[in-house]
């Protein structure tokens, strides 16, 4: 009877002792993810208010009933119809072209010996470093010059210029990283530097690739001051501009205004779901060696 208590005794787990750091990193963690998620919240149901619920209950409070006029009636004033179409052009054009020009550029800089390749890297990362704000106004009189004011192209190629440098910065690091014998072995054996990038950089680095398609996309469909600046005509607009069709006469109608923002922000949270788990992956791939 002793010999069994003494081993019940003995396999009975101690109790775990909270850290103090711990809590106080997941009370921190808790609290910033509430301020973060506050205003969404708050858009949201104001989103499915009429203007005399707006007025009269918590910001914070659900409503009561949904008023589903507000997204049709936004859809409608706010001309999403063809904001959204804009947009989605745009960034469907933009997103895979720039991400595939960053990885034949990446690889070519990381595996192909070149007599300036150190310095057209450091060339090419330049540009990450340039401000677009202080190029707007040159921006505007190439663009200009070239007749292509108000046209997909003439917002497609700026926002490569400015996307590519930092999609080359983060896959020349991937790139650089990958063993030497997997190319080296693949050209000995015949294979051209275009197989050896199809063929096994590009299926290794899709964790990457996607993280990159998500800042992208959301950079891509979120941006405002160069398209303000490059699409003067409203038909052209994208749907960031067409959210200042809700100032002036339409400034009174905060249901409309935040269902619109809803619709606006939606597409990007839908394509951040779905590459989640590459997301994550992109971020800590190459983290650790070995």
């Amino acid at each position: 009877m002793s010999a069994t208590t003494t081993f019940e005794e003995d396999n009975i787990t101690p109790a775990r002792r909270r850290d103090p750091l711990l809590v106080v990193l997941w009370v921190a963690l808790v609290t910033v993810a509430a301020i973060w998620v506050a205003p969404f919240v708050f858009i949201t149901f104001t989103a499915m208010k009429s203007n005399s619920d707006v007025m009269t209950t918590s910001a914070f409070s659900p409503p009561t009933d949904i008023a589903w006029e507000n997204f049709s009636g936004a859809w409608k004033k706010g001309n999403f119809s063809n904001t959204f179409l804009n947009s989605v052009i745009i960034t469907a054009v933009k997103v895979p072209l720039g991400l595939l020009i960053s990885a034949m550029a990446a690889y070519a800089l990381a595996r192909i010996r070149l007599r300036w390749g150190r310095f057209l890297l450091v060339f090419v990362l330049f540009g990450a470093m340039i401000p677009f704000q202080v190029m707007l106004a040159p921006l505007f009189t190439l663009v200009n010059s070239l007749g292509l004011i108000d046209t997909y192209i003439g917002v497609i190629l700026p926002y490569l210029a400015f996307g590519v440098p930092y999609q080359v910065f983060i896959l020349h690091g991937f790139f650089r990283a990958v063993p030497k014998e997997l190319s080296e072995a693949a050209l000995i054996d015949g294979a051209s530097h275009f197989t050896v990038f199809r063929r096994i950089f590009l299926p290794i680095s899709l964790p990457v690739l996607a993280a990159l398609l998500i800042l992208d996309f959301v950079a891509t469909w979120n941006e405002f001051a160069m398209a303000l600046v490059l699409l003067q005509n409203k038909n052209m607009w994208t749907l960031p501009l067409g959210l200042m069709s809700f100032q002036g006469q339409f400034s009174n109608s905060y249901g409309q205004l935040n269902a619109a923002i809803v619709m606006t922000v939606l597409p990007a949270v839908i394509v951040y779901l779905i590459f989640q788990r590459y997301f994550v992956s992109g971020l800590t791939s190459g983290a650790v060696k070995g």
